[in-house]
């Protein structure tokens, strides 16, 4: 599987992969090592050998490698049992865009992660804001959430993006007149989209997709805890299958 760099989420938002480290043989030997011992990924040699018959000579032979079948059943079974320390050796950065609203529940994951946001104290470009997709309010014997999609009447609307401007408006007004961006943030609302670098362990983000990618959950954090399943995904496939399993 082909590592993704980017996936755009919401209107304006998305997930970019900045960095990684280790792969799937990272968790297998750091699980291994105990035993002072280590694995190597193989040459699938059929396959490589069969795209070079085909006349495709682009391909390089570590797009052939595979994990033995020993390896993955001691990947599936660290999984399985919550053995959680060989998990926490890789370690992926990614760069989040995301309404303040929803990056504050990005941040109630602390164990594992470190965070650096754009600070609006230092910065005063033209904020951007999410456009919801609207919902209805919960049922009556439910405290948190929402129901299913719904279309909201033009008043609403033109209430909406409103307040919005306004909000903007009196922003921009602010800086202009030469008050401190780090107090004229304070009129800029929720839905405005902030980013940040968010670095964390392969165990942490499975802990952090688990929890977000439930169906209670909000709708736009189960959107980007799928974006982050699929970068993940891509970079630790065999690890990533068995350690969000469950919620499969």
């Amino acid at each position: 599987m082909r590592e993704v760099r980017r996936i755009k989420v919401l209107d304006k938002g998305h997930v970019d992969l900045i960095d990684y480290m280790g792969n799937d043989i990272t968790v297998v030997n750091a699980a291994r090592v105990s035993f002072n011992t280590r694995s190597e990924y193989e040459l699938d040699i059929e396959g490589f050998e069969r795209v070079q018959v085909n006349g495709n000579k682009e391909h390089f032979k570590g797009e052939f490698l595979k994990m033995s079948k020993k390896d993955e059943k001691l990947i599936k079974y660290l999984a399985s049992h919550n053995h959680w320390t060989p998990f926490g050796h890789p370690q992926i950065t990614l760069r989040i865009k995301a309404p303040i609203s929803i990056r504050t529940q990005f941040f109630k994951h602390k164990q594992g992660f470190v965070e650096n946001e754009i600070s609006r104290r230092y910065v005063s470009t033209e904020p951007e804001f999410y456009i919801p997709q609207w919902r209805n309010k919960p049922k009556e014997d439910t405290k948190q959430g929402s129901d299913g999609f719904i279309d909201i009447s033009s008043k609403s609307s033109r209430s909406f993006n409103s307040a919005i401007k306004k909000c903007q408006d009196a922003y921009d007004q602010l800086i202009k007149e030469g008050i401190a961006p780090e107090q004229a943030r304070f009129v800029l609302p929720q839905g405005m989209y902030t980013e940040w670098y968010w670095t964390g362990s392969l165990a942490a983000y499975a802990r952090f997709y688990s929890l977000r990618s439930a169906d209670y959950a909000q709708w736009e954090i189960r959107e980007y805890a799928d974006a982050v399943g699929q970068m993940i995904g891509s970079l630790y496939p065999i690890s990533w299958k068995y350690l969000t399993a469950k919620e499969k």
